[in-house]
């Protein structure tokens, strides 16, 4: 089984969106910055549309050590969705302090692993062109069916501990 399968196995019931796998150059331009990178997404997005961004946080997981979520990001000032997420994270490899900052929701993952100064190295594990369903485009609000996302596994201290799945809000680039 593939990775991105693995991730919504714990989540019954969302319905993904039909994923087709993509290389790093076959992303559109547009995309391309803000997905092909080894930075985190909450960086990159904040810095893409110059403010900050909230979590809010649709369902969550936990099965032993591991524990998933979903959110989409928010921009601070318009609440304008801007990004969907789904990690599944091995809590074993994260500190105490960490893992009660992640359970707690209220912050996206990476602006958390950053403030918490955890040692860390983002891997890409794949780029994608994605059809959205109907659950998706409600998540993401928009009429807009397709969109790009990527997939990536976060090490820490030298251990993949975290598995993502980020998908960009679409932008219909043909209106401007």
């Amino acid at each position: 089984m593939n990775l991105l399968a693995e991730l919504f196995q714990s989540f019954p019931n969302t319905a993904p969106p039909q994923c087709d796998e993509i290389t790093a150059v076959a992303v559109p331009l547009h995309y391309r910055e803000l997905l092909v990178h080894t930075f985190h997404m909450t960086v990159t997005v904040e810095a893409f549309y110059q403010q900050p961004v909230d979590v809010s946080v649709l369902e969550t997981s936990q099965h032993e050590n591991w524990y998933a979520r979903q959110i989409v990001l928010k921009l601070r000032h318009n609440r304008a969705v801007v990004q969907y997420g789904l990690v599944r994270i091995d809590l074993d490899c994260l500190i105490p302090q960490v893992r009660q900052r992640i359970l707690a929701g209220a912050a996206p993952l990476g602006r958390i692993l950053i403030e918490e100064g955890v040692l860390r190295h983002i891997e890409p594990a794949g780029y994608f062109h994605v059809t959205l369903n109907p659950q998706f485009q409600g998540w993401l609000n928009t009429p807009i069916r397709h969109s790009y996302g990527r997939l990536g596994v976060i090490h820490t201290d030298g251990r993949p501990a975290i598995t993502e799945f980020e998908l960009l809000t679409p932008v219909d680039y043909t209106a401007t």
